[in-house]
């Protein structure tokens, strides 16, 4: 009996993790990718949300070949970047960050990009990009005092998290709500499926995943 395609993530993002397992989906490992997150000068938004999944795989795929077991997997990668027209939004680590962000957010549109990118046990990378649209209510002067003092915006694109609290001040969102959140899972699926891994065989056996 052959082994079963392995499936390597490129995220210590616990939110990504419980998206795949979600479908059906259980990685192998778990391989953060740490590189320069940094946008190139006049980089667009989607365009470095698409280059920053494209190096997480790579990164994570290079890793992956110092070990035996990991050798044959596909490496899955993604980023997200959240932006108002051309101005790219930072993953907020300081409060002071998180609140120059949800008061720019605040009652207006913004735009999110998310890419997704994989490579195959024979070294094709295939990458998709997602672009969803996002409207704020007006936030209060304690409704963002609150959220702030919850922390949840710590490490997050744009400084929230649309599956915690958050999700309580969009007014609408036209795109994909796990995209979002940080996978879209309708892509992921799409791109796994079509380079050959089972991902139904988690569907079947939900215990085990694949």
């Amino acid at each position: 009996m052959t082994d079963r395609p392995k499936l390597v993530l490129a995220s210590a993002s616990p939110r990504r993790l419980a998206l795949l397992e979600q479908v059906g989906l259980r990685p192998e490992a778990l391989l953060p990718a740490s590189i320069d997150e940094e946008p190139k000068r006049f980089e667009r938004p989607a365009a470095l949300a698409e280059r920053l999944a494209v190096e997480k795989a790579k990164t994570a795929h290079r890793i992956g070949q110092d070990d035996e077991n990991l050798k044959d997997a596909y490496y899955l990668a993604a980023d997200t970047v959240v932006a108002v027209g051309r101005r790219i939004l930072p993953k907020a680590t300081t409060v002071e960050d998180a609140s120059e962000c949800l008061e720019l957010l605040s009652g207006r549109a913004h735009r999110v990009y998310t890419a997704v990118s994989i490579i195959t046990p024979n070294g094709k990378q295939r990458t998709k990009r997602v672009e969803s649209r996002v409207r704020f209510k007006h936030l209060s002067r304690s409704e963002l005092d609150a959220y702030l003092a919850s922390h949840e915006w710590r490490g997050k694109a744009g400084g929230y998290a649309i599956q915690g609290i958050a999700g309580g001040f969009v007014v609408r969102l036209v795109g994909s709500y796990t995209a979002v959140v940080g996978l879209p899972l309708y892509e992921t699926v799409s791109l796994l499926a079509g380079e050959g891994l089972p991902v139904h065989l988690g569907w079947l056996n939900p215990l085990e995943g694949v």
